[in-house]
């Protein structure tokens, strides 16, 4: 019995004592970033103008028919092109065998002309899709940052965008 009780606290004072030197005698290594950033934007939209211009489209299909463009048989004209607007001619279409069934059908938009000059500001141009903002208008935006890291935003007009932010970042490695 004396010979275990012996063991045993020999075995505890190790115990004890490598607890000791793995904590006491390893150096602590500890690198500890903090970063702060604040930051403040505004904006106002500017006016803008966004114009389309629209191309010219013709399409003719059919079955049991003849075509002609008034000169020659069995042909779709080639059409002509004035200030960047195709313009198909005249086709003519007549039935292969009267009385017999067929199919016809031709399509045709017109695009927009193309302008002989470049747009001044604020003119807008005549294309079939045209889409204009107005400009914002900055009334009471604000913004503001403390040394605190407080952040204080103040809408403005319609066309204003306020946005603020403040990041606290800690980095342990």
């Amino acid at each position: 019995m004396l010979l275990l009780r012996s063991i045993y606290e020999r075995g505890f004072v190790m115990w004890r004592l490598l607890v000791i030197i793995a904590f006491a005698g390893a150096p602590s290594y500890a690198d500890i970033t903090h970063k702060l950033q604040s930051s403040v934007q505004l904006s106002v939209d500017a006016a803008a103008t966004n114009a389309t211009r629209l191309g010219s489209s013709f399409s003719i299909s059919g079955n049991g028919v003849d075509t002609t463009d008034g000169t020659t048989a069995n042909t779709i004209s080639t059409g002509t092109i004035t200030s960047g607007v195709y313009d198909p001619g005249t086709i003519s279409v007549t039935q292969d065998t009267p009385g017999s069934s067929f199919s016809f059908s031709q399509s045709y938009t017109a695009g927009d002309a193309l302008p002989s000059t470049a747009p001044t500001v604020g003119a807008v141009p005549n294309f079939s899709s045209v889409v204009s903002t107005t400009a914002g208008t900055s009334g009471d935006l604000a913004g503001t940052i403390t040394s605190a890291g407080a952040v204080t935003v103040t809408a403005g007009g319609a066309g204003t965008t306020a946005t603020g932010q403040h990041v606290s970042e800690i980095t342990v490695r």
